[in-house]
């Protein structure tokens, strides 16, 4: 029998030279890369934008789980190198960017460890975008090669054609190794992945009907056929996906802190949507009785009321906003808002998707969410002087801030007297807020895998006010759908609007007599698209996240 305690001691030495190499290393890589220089931090987010990206093998970006493994292990020597960054003696400003950098590489982290979307989503596969997306990119986990189809105009010229001819060609290709990286057991993520690749099928067979251009026209039918053969194998594939599909509590926490730099916790917010919920149900109720007497205001019937009146409805905004002084007003803020009033389009048996049911009542009311476009034009416009803030945040890290400051404008801007004249449009604030916190806790609940998806669909359904967001509509399954890709990105909407009151609030009181609401929104637009975390560090000095 062999000596125990010599064995131990043996064990111990062992271990002890191999924590003391180790140390030896991380030290030599530490001064290796020691540095406290900004511009090395530029220099260090250029290398990781296009290290994040998968290698290309064969024109095409590589899911493969070699390939993904690969990438997971080196994103740890990205990680040690921004660590050995000392952001002492930094502006703030400076050392906010820090702080995205180190999130954003933590948001791949997060994906190679809990999201997976390559293994586990197959809406992920989804290339073809017809839509532009009102915040900075893509809600959700977007492809690498995905094609915007938005940027194109119709009817194409030779040049343009032969470009989405070569994008579209990539579609094939990237379905076909699709089927061996899709390992993971997932159902609800599937069962809705195959609903997104079926409108895939759809989008291209309308993208056929819009173009002549035969080589074109040959590579959307080869596209749209690999597309249906992919959704016929979902589909064969269903019975033995059985699995959950939300992220877990523990890793939700994770995902807001490290992440998207929200200070609250998953049962926080919870509590919080829970309470919004109810208050925009009883102030809806109370702004009702205070209106009953009151004739309802006639809903948009035709194409040329509808032109007339969300253009009307643009000018009466942006004066508002101006004569108010409210916003600093840009020259592009009118043109912005203008291009996204879209056309007239007739009830379906009488009904309309949620936000058209608001808009077609009083196309004011949307105007105030359409911040969105002016947020995109001025990043287009003004580019940040920042180069890391300059470029859309991955993992949608801009929620909070793009998605709560249009949804806080709804609100804001109905006590700043938008609708004084026009009392039943302050209902419509309120349905507006029981639908966000509704579909909010359908986020929660998902990824805390206590309900399904249909669950979640069925609940937004029922606690929407007025039977406006219809559980069988496209509105309800797109919104459930992309929380259940993207956690927390359902609560970005109430909880980025809730800090940017609480930051309003704390500015309020650290300027005193020198407050003014323009000068605030100057501040929130100059910032840029970052964590409201951050942008209460940058503004006020104070932070509730370890500063480096």
């Amino acid at each position: 029998m062999p000596d125990t305690r010599a064995f131990r001691q043996t064990i111990l030495l062992a271990g002890l030279f191999c924590l003391v190499a180790g140390c030896t290393q991380k030290n030599e890589f530490a001064e290796k890369h020691r540095s406290n220089r900004y511009e090395d931090l530029v220099a260090l987010f250029e290398e990781w934008r296009s290290f994040q990206k998968p290698p290309l093998v064969e024109g095409i970006f590589d899911y493969s789980a070699p390939a993904r493994a690969k990438q997971h292990r080196e994103l740890a020597a990205y990680q040690q190198r921004l660590a050995t960054i000392d952001t002492s003696g930094w502006l703030v400003a400076q050392r906010v960017d820090y702080h995205l950098v180190k999130a954003e590489m933590n948001g791949l982290d997060f994906d190679h460890r809990v999201r997976k979307p390559w293994a586990r989503n197959p809406a992920f596969y989804v290339m073809l975008f017809p839509d532009q997306s009102d915040v900075p990119a893509r809600e959700g986990p977007v492809i690498h090669g995905a094609i915007d189809l938005w940027r194109y105009e119709f009817p194409l010229e030779p040049e343009p054609a032969a470009e989405l001819a070569a994008q579209i060609r990539a579609i094939p290709k990237m379905l076909a190794p699709a089927k061996s990286n899709l390992v993971e057991n997932a159902r609800d993520l599937w069962l809705s992945g195959m609903r997104s690749l079926k409108q895939q099928s759809a989008d291209l067979s309308a993208l056929a009907n819009k173009v002549g251009d035969a080589a074109l026209l040959a590579e959307i039918q080869s596209a749209r056929e690999a597309t249906e053969a992919f959704c016929a194998w979902l589909e064969k594939e269903t019975p033995s996906k059985t699995g959950t599909s939300g992220v877990g509590i523990e890793n939700y926490n994770w995902y807001l802190q490290n992440v998207q730099l929200v200070p609250y916790t998953w049962q926080e917010e919870v509590t919080i949507m829970r309470r919004e919920l109810a208050r925009a149900h009883a102030a809806l109720r109370l702004e009702e009785h205070r209106n009953r007497k009151l004739p309802q205001p006639a809903t948009v019937a035709s194409a040329e009321e509808y032109d007339r009146r969300f253009n009307e409805a643009v000018t009466e905004y942006m004066a508002f906003l101006r004569d108010e002084e409210i916003v600093p007003i840009r020259d592009y803020m009118d043109a912005a808002l203008r291009a996204r009033i879209g056309s007239f389009s007739p009830a379906e048996n009488g009904r309309r998707e949620f936000f058209s049911e608001v808009s077609y009542r009083d196309p004011v009311v949307m105007r105030t969410h359409g911040y969105h476009w002016f947020d995109l034009a001025r990043m287009k416009s003004e580019p940040h002087v920042s180069r890391i803030r300059r470029v859309p945040l991955l993992y949608n890290i801009f929620a909070g801030r793009a998605e709560g400051l249009a949804t806080g404008m709804e609100e804001m801007m109905m006590h700043a007297g938008l609708f004084d004249a026009r009392p039943h449009a302050r209902e419509l604030i309120w349905i507006l807020l029981a639908q966000r916190a509704a579909r909010a806790l359908g986020d929660l609940h998902m990824h805390s895998n206590e309900w399904t998806m249909e669950q979640a669909i069925k609940f937004a359904s029922e606690w929407t006010p007025r039977g406006w967001l219809s559980a069988d509509g496209n509105t309800v399954w797109f919104e459930q759908h992309l929380y259940l890709q993207q956690p927390t990105y359902g609560t970005s909407y109430v909880i980025g609007k809730i800090e940017i009151e609480q930051l309003l609030a704390e500015r309020a009181q650290q300027l005193g007599d020198a407050f003014t609401l323009e000068r605030f929104m100057d501040e929130l637009n100059t910032a840029g698209m970052i964590p409201m975390s951050l942008m209460r560090w940058e503004l006020t000095g104070e932070t509730r996240m370890a500063a480096h």
